[in-house]
């Protein structure tokens, strides 16, 4: 008898059914496991910078100047492409376009997983991403191709991605971007 129920959607369990959960207050979500946040920064920088097509999805949390802390994040961010070497795909708006969409013609940062398939994107970040858009998103992304993804996440995280680090303010990407700038020397790149 096969398994029914919303866990059975897709060809593989979510990772809440595979035992993952959101990572305590001050740590990470490596895998399937709950490390420091220092240890899951370098293991994203080096996920980033050895990956090819890395990618960082920025979201209208901070693309648009809605308060202070959001313009300073938009320029870490970009700090941040360029230190890893990293593209940026925008999700400006990721509303449902009615009455329909056609996927194959419009690829448009409303749809992460097509747009990490058909640009071949082994390494993403979302960042700045409403959470119950990336929650779905990183299902998706997670069961249907092999790109390592990041939930760089202001609340609570993301147990869909590879790799979650939760409570990102401006000061903890200006963290991560002085540990990317550590591996990425480490790596001779």
């Amino acid at each position: 008898m096969a398994n029914l129920g919303p866990a059975y959607y897709s060809p593989y369990p979510t990772a809440t059914y595979e035992g993952n959960i959101t990572p305590p207050e001050g740590k990470a979500l490596l895998l399937e496991e709950i490390v420091d946040e220092e240890t899951a920064m370098r293991e994203v920088a080096k996920q980033m910078l050895t990956r090819e097509n890395a990618t960082i999805f920025p979201g209208p949390q901070v693309l648009y100047a809605w308060n202070e802390e959001a313009q300073k994040k938009a320029k870490l961010i970009k700090e941040m492409a360029e230190v890893l070497g990293a593209k940026m795909i925008p999700m400006y708006d990721y509303r449902p376009k009615y009455p329909k969409i056609d996927a194959a013609v419009e690829i448009n940062p409303n749809h992460p997983n097509l747009t990490i398939w058909h640009n071949d994107i082994k390494a993403a970040i979302f960042i700045g991403v409403h959470c119950h858009y990336a929650n779905v998103a990183l299902k998706i992304v997670r069961s249907e191709t092999d790109c390592y993804t990041v939930g760089m996440c202001a609340l609570s995280g993301h147990e869909d991605a590879m790799a979650t680090i939760r409570d990102q303010h401006s000061e903890d990407l200006e963290k991560f971007i002085a540990i990317a700038k550590e591996v990425k020397a480490e790596l001779g790149k």
